[in-house]
């Protein structure tokens, strides 16, 4: 499966995203605030499905926060750091 499909799969299920699909979600909206409307409990969220599905350990926060603006952004971080 492409990394951003499978990505945005596994947020929706790991998130309780029951309403949205793979196809709602585009690649370069924002995921948190006037996006798909994340919050900062979703970026811990975010962070073990991270660990759980590809093996990346975030240990700092701020250096992960451009990884998480966008499936374009998060996908690229899984791409060069990412073993599932």
């Amino acid at each position: 499966m492409e990394t951003k499909l499978r990505l945005k799969t596994l947020l929706i299920e790991e998130l309780n995203l029951e309403d949205t699909a793979p196809e709602d979600i585009q690649d370069d909206a924002p995921l948190f605030r006037e996006g798909l409307g994340l919050d900062s409990l979703d970026a811990v969220e975010i962070v073990m499905l991270l660990k759980k599905h590809f093996g990346i350990e975030l240990k700092d926060m701020e250096e992960a926060k451009p990884a998480f603006r966008s499936i374009d952004t998060l996908a690229a971080l899984v791409e060069a750091r990412g073993k599932g």
